[in-house]
């Protein structure tokens, strides 16, 4: 999904806030852009405040993935760059995630909460380690951030700082 289909789909879902467990810093938001109950699968936009801060955690019903549309992003203590992204398996802990100034990260969960029950584990009370970051058989585990070449992270800041590229406001 390229920005301006990101763009497209958030102007026409309202934010609403959410409360997550532990969290802390003001009001959390989100935008539910797509939701397929038959398969899981749910993409959202959530707006994280100024000085908000989300706990370490893990998921049990399965994996997610963070995409760092706008703002700035703290993810486990590394920053996140404009157009990085994370991803987590089912009972990674993740984590914490803060914001100084808010960021706007698209999340994509490969699993679904229903009637009010959350999937969000405390670290305190996860048992499965949060893996290293250290390459393992040449590969990064999941749940490490990604690398992003500097040529598409440029590009992801300058279409941030146009008019067009601000439609997740």
């Amino acid at each position: 999904m390229d920005q301006r289909s990101i763009r497209l789909a958030a102007e026409s879902v309202e934010p609403a806030p959410f409360a997550i467990p532990g969290a802390t810093g003001g009001t959390f938001r989100i935008q539910i852009l797509n939701e397929d109950a038959g398969r899981g699968v749910v993409t959202s936009i959530v707006h994280i405040p100024a000085g908000g801060r989300i706990p370490a955690h893990c998921h049990r019903a399965g994996s997610e993935m963070h995409f760092l549309l706008e703002g700035d992003l703290r993810d486990g203590g590394e920053e996140m760059a404009v157009g990085g992204f994370t991803t987590q398996a089912a009972g990674v802990v993740h984590g914490p995630h803060e914001s100084r100034g808010g960021a706007r990260v698209l999340t994509v969960q490969s699993w679904q909460s229903s009637d009010g029950d959350f999937d969000f584990e405390p670290a305190a009370e996860a048992t499965e380690a949060t893996p290293t970051g250290e390459l393992q058989d040449g590969k990064l585990p999941q749940g490490t951030m990604k690398p992003v070449d500097q040529g598409a992270q440029e590009q992801a800041r300058e279409e941030a700082a146009t008019p067009e590229g601000k439609g997740y406001s």
